[in-house]
């Protein structure tokens, strides 16, 4: 009996799981859609990411639309200023690379490489600014600063989503309809835990650093 009740609760939290998922993708894409994609798909995003926190620290009988929707109010005009930046980022990139396409191929062997390594580290950089948006209070430049040095501080996390958000996008890659219920939610997931893990060593470094330079002055002045 035990072990039925044992294998019961097991299924009754994977669908649990799954319902709180495909929820989530479908508030998700439906705001994105209420703000036509192109003012909904950022506020969507960081709702999404904040009820993910939510879920990273612990918190899991929230109610997902309540902080869903609180969050896409709240944040929706400094969302979509964080998502210009990025957008306006993303173009320059897509810009130059057109230029590389057109260019000599003595210029392409000179660029290729910096153009390659600048866009990895700019997607590298987008693993953590979802996630360091909702969990600080920052401006959007600090979110950027920020998001960069820790993706520099801690380059096993930084890999570590890397491969699993690659291995993602080649799985949903395979199952079109999946996007429907499996896509922005579950790179959320990816990217959250480890970025809340990556912020939280760095804090208790810092804390560290900080106690001891305390005892050091401590000392100077017995």
């Amino acid at each position: 009996m035990m072990e039925t009740h044992g294998i019961m609760g097991g299924v009754n939290n994977v669908l649990e799981w799954i319902t709180r998922l495909v929820l989530l993708n479908i508030l998700w894409i439906f705001f994105s859609l209420l703000g036509f994609i192109v003012l909904g798909f950022f506020p969507a995003t960081v709702a999404m990411f904040a009820v993910v926190r939510r879920w990273a620290l612990g918190e899991m009988d929230i109610s997902i639309t309540e902080v869903f929707w609180r969050s896409y109010k709240k944040e929706f005009i400094k969302s979509n200023i964080l998502g210009a930046v990025i957008v306006m980022a993303g173009t320059v990139l897509v810009i130059d690379y057109y230029f590389l396409q057109q260019a000599s191929l003595q210029i392409q062997n000179l660029l290729s490489v910096p153009f390659l390594i600048i866009s990895i580290l700019f997607i590298c950089v987008l693993f953590y600014i979802f996630p360091m948006y909702v969990h600080y209070d920052l401006k959007i430049a600090q979110v950027f600063k920020n998001s960069f040095f820790i993706m520099i501080m801690r380059p096993f996390s930084t890999i570590m989503i890397f491969v699993s958000s690659v291995g993602l996008a080649i799985l949903l890659s395979f199952g079109p309809p999946l996007l429907l219920v499996c896509s922005g939610n579950i790179f959320a997931l990816v990217m959250t835990k480890p970025a809340i893990n990556a912020f939280n060593a760095i804090s208790k470094k810092r804390e560290m650093v900080m106690t001891k330079n305390l005892n050091e002055k401590d000392l100077i002045n017995e």
